[in-house]
C-alpha cells in the first residue's frame, strides 16, 4: 500500500510516497515556483539518482499532475500506476477551532478551510488548491487533512486567549492558535523516547527554527503554550516575519507613511524579521558568511533571533516549572550550529549547559543527537522534525478507521526500536565519513 503526501505551499508542492508494508520511503521531491514562472521539479527516489527538470506549472493543478506523471514514469518513478496510492495525505496550515485533528476531507471540510483564508492567506488558500486538484487527478481514493493547529488545541483559556474585547473571540475567532503542529508532534513523541519517560509525564521546550519558526511549552505531553498566534506572525523573529512587536507599531507606521493596513501586512509578514535587519538576507548560512566578513546588521540580525529565542525559553521554563528537556529541530535548529551556539550561551543559570564540539558536530539529519554536557540538569537534544511520517499515518489511520487525537492514539515513531530506514541508511554513509558523529548520538534510555 502506497501513501502519498502533499504539502502545497503558496508557490511550492512538496511529495512524498511512501510504501506502509515496508515502511520505507520510495520517493521525495518539490515543484517549485509554481504561478511564478520557470518552475521545475527536484525529485529523489530510492536506489536512483536525483532527477530535476523544468516544466511550467501554472497552478497548482499541473503541479499535482507532474508529480503524478514522475512518480509513474517508468525510468524514473516509483509506482507503476495512481491506483497504486490508496490515500493522499495534505497539509493544512489554518483549522482554526473548528477541527481539533486530522480529517477525511469532504465539501464540509473545504468550506471550513475557505472560512479560515482571512487568518492564513499566505498559506490556506494554496494548500485548499493542492487539495482540489489532487482530488480531481485520484478522485477515487480518501485525501485526508493534517491541522498545523490541531495540536495546539490542549492549550489552556489562559494561554489562548489574547486580553481583547470578548466579542471578538466569540465573533470572530481571535485566540491564539499556534502552528507547526506536526513538527511539534513528531518531535515531542520522540523526545519521549530518548528520555524513556510516559509523554503524558514529559515536560519539553521545543523550538522549530527555520524560515518560519515557532517555540512550543509542552506540559505533561500536551501543548501549554506557542509563540505563534491567531496567524504564523507572532513570536520570534523570522525569515521574512517580524515576529513580536508592540501591536501600536502598525498605526505610528500607518500614520507616518500613508500605507494601507494591507501595505502594513504585507511588509511585516514579507519585509521584516531576518530580511528587514540585514536589508536583503533570510538564510542563516548566507547571514553567518556576512558576519565573518564584518557585516554588522547580519551580526544584529543574528543577535537578535538569539536573544528573542532565549527569552521564550526562559519564559517556557517560568510557567512549566520542571523541565524534561530542551529540543530544538527543523532546518535551522539541525543544522545552523552557529545559531544554536548564540541560543544557548549562557544558559547555564537555568541548568542548560551545552557542549561546544558536539554542537558543532550535530549537523545532520538522519540520527537525535545530544548536544548538552553530562552536568546539563536539563539536556539538549537536535531531534530532525518529520512532518511527512506524521501526515502519512495519520492519512492511513484515517483511511482504516483507527485515527484518533494524540492522546488516545500510538504512532510508529513512539516505539523504542524505531527505525527510518532512509536515514538509518544515510546515517551509514555519514558514519564513513565522520564517524566521531557516533559519539554524540542520542540513545533511548
Amino acid at each position: 500500500m502506497v501513501i502519498l503526501t502533499l504539502n502545497c505551499g503558496s508557490s511550492s508542492a512538496k511529495y512524498q510516497v511512501y510504501d506502509w508494508e515496508h515502511k520505507d520511503v520510495l520517493a521525495v521531491g518539490n515543484v517549485e515556483k509554481v504561478t511564478q514562472g520557470g518552475s521545475f521539479i527536484s525529485h529523489r527516489a530510492k536506489g536512483k539518482d536525483e532527477y530535476t527538470a523544468n516544466h511550467d506549472c501554472p497552478t497548482h493543478t499541473e503541479a499535482v499532475d507532474l508529480i503524478i506523471k514522475t512518480l509513474t514514469d517508468p525510468a524514473i518513478g516509483v509506482i507503476s500506476d495512481m491506483n497504486v496510492i490508496k490515500s493522499v495525505g495534505h497539509r493544512v496550515v489554518h483549522g482554526g477551532d473548528k477541527f481539533t485533528k486530522s480529517v477525511i476531507v469532504d465539501k464540509k471540510v473545504l468550506e471550513g478551510f475557505n472560512e479560515m483564508i482571512d487568518m492564513s492567506p499566505l498559506h490556506n488558500p494554496a494548500n485548499i488548491m493542492g487539495i482540489e486538484a489532487a482530488q480531481k487527478i485520484l478522485p477515487q481514493v480518501p485525501h485526508c487533512a493534517v491541522m498545523d493547529t490541531a495540536w495546539h488545541q490542549t492549550m489552556p483559556a489562559s494561554s489562548y486567549f489574547y486580553a481583547v474585547p470578548q466579542e471578538w473571540y466569540e465573533k470572530y475567532s481571535v485566540r491564539r492558535y499556534g502552528f507547526h503542529g506536526t513538527s511539534f508532534l513528531y518531535t515531542a513523541k520522540r523526545a519521549a523516547v530518548l528520555l524513556g519517560k510516559d509523554p503524558f509525564k514529559t515536560n519539553l521546550i521545543i523550538a522549530h527554527l527555520g524560515n518560519g519558526s515557532s517555540i512550543n511549552a509542552i506540559k505533561d505531553g500536551c501543548s501549554f503554550d506557542t509563540s505563534m498566534g491567531i496567524t504564523p506572525l507572532e513570536g520570534l523573529v523570522m525569515g521574512t516575519r517580524s515576529g513580536d512587536m508592540d501591536p501600536a507599531l502598525p498605526f505610528y507606521v500607518m500614520r507616518k507613511t500613508g500605507m494601507s493596513a494591507a501595505d502594513v501586512e504585507s511588509a511585516l509578514n514579507r519585509k521584516s524579521g531576518l530580511l528587514g535587519i540585514t536589508g536583503s538576507l533570510t538564510d542563516r548560512r548566507d547571514i553567518e558568511a556576512a558576519v565573518q566578513k564584518g557585516d554588522a546588521q547580519a551580526a544584529l540580525a543574528q543577535d537578535i533571533e538569539a536573544h528573542r529565542v532565549k527569552k521564550y525559553i526562559g519564559a517556557y521554563q517560568a510557567i512549566l516549572g520542571q523541565v524534561d528537556a530542551l529540543v530544538l529541530t527543523a532546518g535551522v535548529g539541525e543544522f545552523a550550529h552557529f545559531m544554536r551556539k548564540k541560543i544557548l550561551e549562557g544558559l547555564e543559570g537555568i541548568g542548560i549547559i551545552y557542549d561546544p564540539k558536539k554542537n558543532e558536530m550535530a549537523r545532520t539529519r538522519n540520527t537525535e543527537t545530544l548536544i548538552s554536557k553530562a552536568e546539563s540538569k536539563i539536556p539538549v537534544y537536535v531531534i530532525p522534525t518529520d512532518e511527512e511520517l506524521v501526515m502519512t499515518e495519520d492519512a492511513y489511520a484515517l483511511m482504516a478507521g483507527t485515527y484518533e487525537v494524540h492522546t488516545n492514539f500510538t504512532y510508529t515513531f513512539q516505539q523504542k526500536d524505531y527505525v527510518n530506514k532512509s536515514r538509518a541508511q544515510g546515517l551509514i554513509q555519514e558514519l564513513a565519513k565522520s564517524p566521531e558523529l557516533k559519539d554524540i548520538i542520542a540513545v533511548p534510555k
